[in-house]
């Protein structure tokens, strides 16, 4: 199948769709669904998701595992140059959503033709997983009660990573984020009367150096996080000085005791600068994504399939943590599962405006789901 779902993907990469706004993308997926015979296509679910349901063989055992894929593209102008790069100026799928995508929905045509299982699989097709917690949002619609998931799983392919491996490791795997806000007021004043006013851009810069001491100075050395900001704004170029600035930025961890420490220092810092120069900062910090924490007994699932797939020397079980962030983590709260990086070769990064999903790796996605599927629940003995 590996021509037809590179098809599916490149028209998925074509046509990106942001946030929960996916008519297409989830039609898309929904129709497929449905040619390959699932025995039921949900629509809707936390607002656009879409969920297929598989019976096997036999649901003799009463187990249910759930497959997740993730459906949105970002907000970013594509350079790649391809012959199908998105045809809407400004998105692009730059994450690799569409393989992800045309991944799940070969496994779901193979599955749906053998039906090698005994219980039963639940196909999750996620919508808005960048940065609007379209995990949250299904599982908040009831996705794991509805159809009595007991066990789930997610793909995420890693540029850097080479084709054919795959790596995930137990418990912590991705961090927690929250994003923060610093409005620094001030008094504004023509800039021949510095007296007159309060420059509220010299203390935010002051801040914002300040602020990266917080990890090296507040955290313990043998723990993680991270303070990132992506925006600095106020003033304008004219002789008068700024009376109010902002500073957006990231806040990323893995214990809860640092983003505490995290969250403490900014606003102290902050706090403390602005009025040491006269002016005042208020803090907003808003917590967004919790950390991916993957269960023990489905990471070593995990591991065991992906080795019959790949091979044992392809396989890392206890690759490095990494600091970004995930929605998944909402459904590994509800339920025990795993979610593993697939080797998408020597791409650009994620996120980067000449990224694209590699179509070599499809065919060890697509057999890593279904093998899955049927080693967790056989129809007879699993080989390994």
């Amino acid at each position: 199948m590996h021509d037809e779902i590179i098809a599916w993907r490149r028209d998925l990469h074509a046509n990106p769709e942001l946030g929960y706004e996916l008519p297409r993308t989830a039609s898309f997926v929904a129709d497929k669904l449905r040619a390959f015979g699932c025995d039921q296509v949900a629509e809707g679910v936390g607002r656009s998701g879409v969920v297929g349901v598989l019976h096997g063989q036999s649901q003799s055992s009463g187990k249910v595992i759930g497959l997740r894929a993730d459906m949105d593209a970002l907000p970013i102008h594509e350079t790649t140059g391809l012959s199908y790069a998105s045809t809407t100026e400004g998105r692009m799928h730059a994450c690799g959503h569409d393989g992800h995508t045309a991944m799940l929905l070969g496994a779901a045509k193979a599955l749906a033709e053998t039906r090698n299982f005994d219980g039963t699989a639940i196909l999750i097709f996620q919508p808005a997983e960048e940065g609007q917690a379209g995990a949250k949002a299904m599982c908040d619609d009831g996705l794991m009660t509805r159809w009595g998931i007991e066990r789930v799983f997610a793909l995420h392919n890693e540029p850097g990573l080479d084709v054919g491996r795959f790596a995930t490791r137990t418990g912590p795997f991705g961090a927690a984020v929250a994003s923060f806000k610093i409005a620094v007021d001030g008094k504004s004043a023509h800039a021949a009367s510095p007296q007159a006013g309060v420059d509220a851009l010299l203390p935010a810069a002051n801040i914002l150096i300040a602020l990266q001491t917080v990890i090296a100075r507040n955290v313990h050395p043998l723990k993680s996080g991270v303070i990132s900001f992506g925006s600095f704004q106020g003033g304008k170029p004219r002789g008068t000085f700024v009376g109010s600035s902002e500073l957006r930025g990231l806040a990323r961890w893995f214990e809860p005791e640092v983003r505490d420490t995290m969250h403490r220092r900014i606003i102290d810092i902050s706090e403390g600068i602005a009025a040491s120069y006269g002016a005042t900062a208020t803090v907003t910090f808003r917590n967004l994504y919790p950390a991916v924490v993957n269960h023990p007994a489905e990471t070593a699932l995990a591991v065991k399939v992906a080795r019959t797939v790949m091979g044992e020397d392809s396989v890392d079980p206890d690759h490095s943590q990494l600091m970004g962030s995930e929605d998944f983590a909402f459904m590994l709260e509800q339920r025990p599962g795993n979610i593993a990086l697939l080797g998408n070769g020597s791409t650009a990064g994620l996120h980067d405006s000449a990224y694209d999903f590699n179509d070599a790796a499809i065919p060890y996605g697509v057999a890593y789901w279904t093998r899955l599927i049927e080693a967790s629940m056989p129809c007879r003995t699993p080989e390994f």
